[in-house]
């Protein structure tokens, strides 16, 4: 199982009362990366937002800047926000972060869990399915051909069109990121695309009917199982003990669920509701080294297998040395437990 990190760049760092400036917190987030490809990890992420208090953006820029500081560890969309984007460019940037990185680069692309991007850009939201269908299938086509005759509702058409660079890889992986909705895992498996499940809340072990769906649409489009990945996103954070991460983990994930939850019409974060989170079924991977790294195991289990597992730490406010020290124990002790 590839183990890694998702990071949302957010430019806080221990609470509201000591943020940091944005350079600072790009510099800490470069020297995060680094770290996690000095320890092992297989494989970091950047997401994209569109509001205060994120710096992610253009993630590939991000991308391609710690790739020209690192040597081993891929380096990922966490996702590309397709539906807002035009394919022909985010497929020009991942070619140019392919070479750059000597062929570690892959994307998860998706339609967010935020709608910011659609009245920035000035799309309908009413087209938030379509829009994706359609740069998905165009996004694909791109990866699969150097030529491209094509043409769609939302973009001009393409005639014999070359678009260049061409990535050092054969095929640049692309996953699809999905939340729950059934049509998003039928379409990633038609498709025979790698599956990226991002489990925020709740018990992980509900998506597998979901997860289910995917492996039996790709099994009726004629792929084999092993082409059929699953992944998944959790929010996490690993300590030296269970106690000390659920003490350091737990103020500034209350307070950025809390700030959520008021736009999104969720009740406040309480200490109970977070608890219930932390059961062997529940979402949540906070805890020491063990406990993670079995409840990973578990989560695989109940989904009949996973490939890839990657924490999402960076929406806790905890500090950069913190961050730096659990990614430490994370590929110290936890990748090595989980892939005895």
């Amino acid at each position: 199982m590839e183990i890694g990190i998702d990071s949302f760049a957010a430019m806080f760092s221990g609470d509201s009362v000591t943020a940091i400036d944005d350079v600072d917190a790009m510099a800490q987030l470069l020297e995060r990366i680094e770290h996690a490809d000095r320890f092992g990890l297989d494989i970091f992420g950047i997401g994209e937002h569109h509001r205060k208090g994120f710096l992610d953006s253009a993630p590939s820029m991000i991308l391609a800047a710690a790739a020209s500081r690192t040597k081993k560890i891929r380096l990922t969309s966490a996702v590309t926000v397709l539906s807002a984007a035009d394919p022909v460019r985010v497929f020009q940037n991942f070619a140019t972060l392919d070479l750059i990185s000597q062929g570690r680069a892959e994307m998860v692309v998706g339609r967010g869990s935020f709608t910011d991007a659609f009245p920035l850009f000035g799309l309908n939201l009413q087209d938030y399915d379509k829009l994706f269908s359609e740069k998905l299938d165009l996004l694909l086509k791109i990866r699969d051909n150097e030529f491209i005759t094509w043409s769609g509702k939302f973009r001009p058409a393409l005639q014999n069109q070359p678009v260049y660079p061409r990535p050092l890889q054969e095929k640049i992986p692309i996953w699809l990121g999905v939340g729950g909705t059934p049509e998003s895992f039928v379409r990633a498996g038609v498709l025979g695309l790698p599956l990226m499940v991002a489990v925020i809340g709740g018990e992980t072990h509900r998506f597998r009917p979901l997860v289910d769906l995917y492996r039996e649409a790709g099994k009726r489009a004629g792929f084999k199982p092993e082409e059929l990945q699953v992944g998944l996103h959790s929010l996490g954070y690993v300590g030296n003990t269970t106690e000390e991460a659920i003490e350091e983990f737990f103020p500034g994930y209350s307070e950025s669920f809390t700030k959520i939850g008021k736009e999104r019409g969720w009740p406040p974060m309480t200490r109970a509701r977070f608890e219930s989170q932390m059961g062997p079924e529940g979402a949540l991977l906070v805890g020491g080294p063990e406990e993670v790294a079995a409840k990973i195991l578990r989560h695989s289990e109940a989904l009949g297998g996973i490939s890839r597992l990657t924490f999402q730490m960076d929406n806790a406010g905890l500090t950069h040395e913190k961050l730096l020290k659990s990614i430490e124990l994370i590929g110290q002790k936890v990748s090595p437990i989980i892939n005895k």
